[in-house]
């Protein structure tokens, strides 16, 4: 076994690959990377997941349509042709941007599994053992299995998938439960279901996406709720295989049933891989929950080790850990000027049916922290796009400081929402004021941006409207 000596090594190549830069051509570096190169979010996980959705989206649209007047007849969904426009060009980035690392000359890349033996000293996988002056951690994590018999490891050849292997299909089955409470489980939902398969969502709480604000989360549920697909207060216990399809044993409000499918998704969540890497015998301090522990610029309990994206950040976003990675780019080869995370204001979107968008705190979060705040429930029905859309569903909520008018938070449900949210993401950022942004700008009349317009202009004490919908009237 030989021994090598980096000036830097980088386990990862999802967020972690981008951090090579001009700045760094004097150092010595390694890439290790155990699967294909472009990480989660490229070959697995937002970029596919939302190739997916986009086609699903057009499907549900196409069924709208019916209710303004428009027959588009019955959509024809070809999977083979969605599948194969959506990887035909995904899995050509990896190869190629492998084969860009391997022809710089200061960057030597390892295929294999990285696994600390020792401080700043890593097995690549290969055969060798590499030391570094410097290591930066960013090898993410894979989906989590369940407990149960039968569904505690993906096996793809009889139908149990993880959102790694779900999207490679060979054809469409007619039945699939998917296990999950969370914004893979919604998406996924929406895709399948959308396309024609008979879903089944499984899920243990009483609310999906129950990390939304709740006023998003119960309005959400009903809607999943009424369409027949989403089963609540649903725990799968034991699950068997026969002829191709899966029986699964559920406990739910009225009693134990069972659920017969020729697929199963599990999708309850994400496990970081600090285990594979044995980073506690690199000397890393962790959290319960198996992530690195980092401090505000990155740095990890080891000096010279730095961690980012999934397998140190709670906020598991591929958005996050390219913040992540520019500012431990930086701070690689600026040790006397270090810059800090900006985690104040981080958004996320679930691509769901409704769409989801939301950033900052929740309706519940500031109560609870006595917090003196203004709201504002805005529907999409009450302006005017969302009147040609005949939209009933979609809501904007905006929270802010009553003493300052610091924007504090934003949930967003309904048609883009993702994009809709996007002013109110800046204008927290850049500490403006609601009225300034309401009244400060135009805004064009009659585009969907008007909810944010009405929103910010509608911001009030929670009790003061007799007429705001709240969680309750939502979720009616």
């Amino acid at each position: 076994m030989s021994e090598r000596h980096f000036d830097l090594i980088i386990i990862g190549t999802g967020s972690g690959n981008s951090i090579i830069g001009p700045e760094h051509d004097d150092l010595e570096i390694a890439i290790i990377e155990k699967g294909v190169f472009g990480g989660t979010c490229l070959n697995v996980g937002c970029i596919p997941t939302k190739m997916f959705v986009y086609p699903a989206d057009v499907v549900a649209s196409a069924r709208h349509a019916h209710g303004l007047g428009v027959d588009l007849g019955e959509a024809k969904v070809d999977w083979p042709a969605i599948r194969d426009r959506i990887f035909g060009r995904i899995d050509q980035i990896p190869p190629a941007g492998e084969a860009y690392r391997e022809s710089l000359p200061h960057v030597t890349v390892y295929k294999g599994t990285a696994r600390f033996v020792g401080e700043r000293a890593i097995d690549t996988g290969t055969g060798e053992t590499i030391t570094g002056e410097q290591i930066v951690v960013a090898a993410g994590g894979r989906p989590a299995m369940m407990p149960v018999e039968g569904l505690d490891a993906p096996d793809p050849e009889r139908g149990v998938h993880t959102s790694d292997t779900v999207m490679r299909l060979d054809s469409l089955p007619p039945r699939m439960a998917i296990i999950g409470a969370g914004f893979i489980a919604a998406e996924f939902a929406h895709v399948f279901s959308s396309f024609g398969v008979d879903v089944r969502w499984l899920q243990r709480s009483e609310v999906a996406l129950r990390s939304e604000d709740a006023s998003i989360a119960h309005a959400f549920t009903k809607l999943w709720a009424d369409r027949g697909v989403l089963q609540l207060q649903t725990k799968v216990t034991a699950a068997s295989y026969d002829g191709g399809v899966w029986t699964l044993t559920t406990e739910g409000p009225a009693g134990e049933s069972e659920v017969e499918v020729e697929a199963v998704l599990v999708a309850i969540g994400r496990t970081p891989n600090t285990d594979l890497l044995d980073a506690a015998a690199g000397g890393l301090q962790m959290h319960d929950d198996g992530r690195i522990v980092v401090d505000e610029y990155g740095r990890t309990s080891v000096p010279g080790v730095w961690a980012l994206g999934d397998i140190a950040s709670e906020y598991q976003l591929k958005h996050v850990a390219n913040h992540e990675a520019r500012i431990v780019a930086h701070n690689l080869t600026h040790p006397d000027e270090l810059q800090a995370f900006d985690h104040r204001y981080v958004p996320h979107a679930v691509f769901g049916s409704p769409q989801i968008a939301s950033f900052g705190q929740t309706e519940h979060q500031l109560r609870d922290a006595n917090v003196d705040y203004l709201v504002k429930v805005q529907r999409y029905a009450d302006i005017a796009y969302g009147w040609a859309m005949e939209d009933d569903t979609g809501i904007c909520k905006v929270l802010a400081d009553a003493g300052t008018g610091q924007i504090l938070g934003a949930h967003v449900m309904g048609y883009q929402a993702a994009a809709v949210i996007q002013p109110l993401i800046q204008a927290a950022s850049f500490g403006q004021r609601p009225d300034d942004v309401a009244r400060g700008q135009y805004w064009i009349h009659p585009a969907i941006s008007e909810v944010v317009e009405n929103a910010l202009l509608g911001l009030h004490a929670p009790d003061e409207v007799e007429h705001e919908p709240h969680t309750e009237e939502l979720a009616q």
